[in-house]
């Protein structure tokens, strides 16, 4: 099992920034890659943005493409999420996620970090 920490949610203006940090313990050797997920009040959590450890590829939901950056730091297994120009629809709490393998869901979460954006 993965544990994962998130950390760095908070109170931005629209239009400012936040920089999200997941930091991974226990199995990391067992994560394929790790990725950032968010549920708003009332809504499905939706994906945001996902990186594969052995490749370096990266994936974005089209909704923060050009907005987000996700990044990762193999050695410490942690990974960030840059998040800018944040708008009040990007409001909701934030979870990190590891997956083990290529076609297997995210089955290890952390508790979720808030972001709230104020117009």
């Amino acid at each position: 099992q993965v544990q994962l920490v998130e950390s760095g949610g908070g109170l931005v203006q629209a239009g400012g920034s936040l920089r999200l940090s997941c930091a991974a313990s226990g199995r990391t050797f067992s994560s394929f890659a790790m990725g950032w997920f968010r549920q708003a009040p009332g809504k499905e959590r939706e994906f945001v943005a996902a990186i594969a450890w052995s490749s370096g590829s990266l994936y974005y939901a089209d909704s923060v493409k050009g907005r987000f950056t996700i990044s990762g730091d193999n050695a410490k297994f942690t990974v960030y999420l840059q998040m800018n120009s944040l708008k009040p629809g990007d409001t909701a709490v934030y979870y990190c996620a590891s997956k083990a393998h290529q076609t297997a869901a995210f089955g290890s979460w952390g508790q979720g970090t808030q972001v709230t954006v104020s117009s």
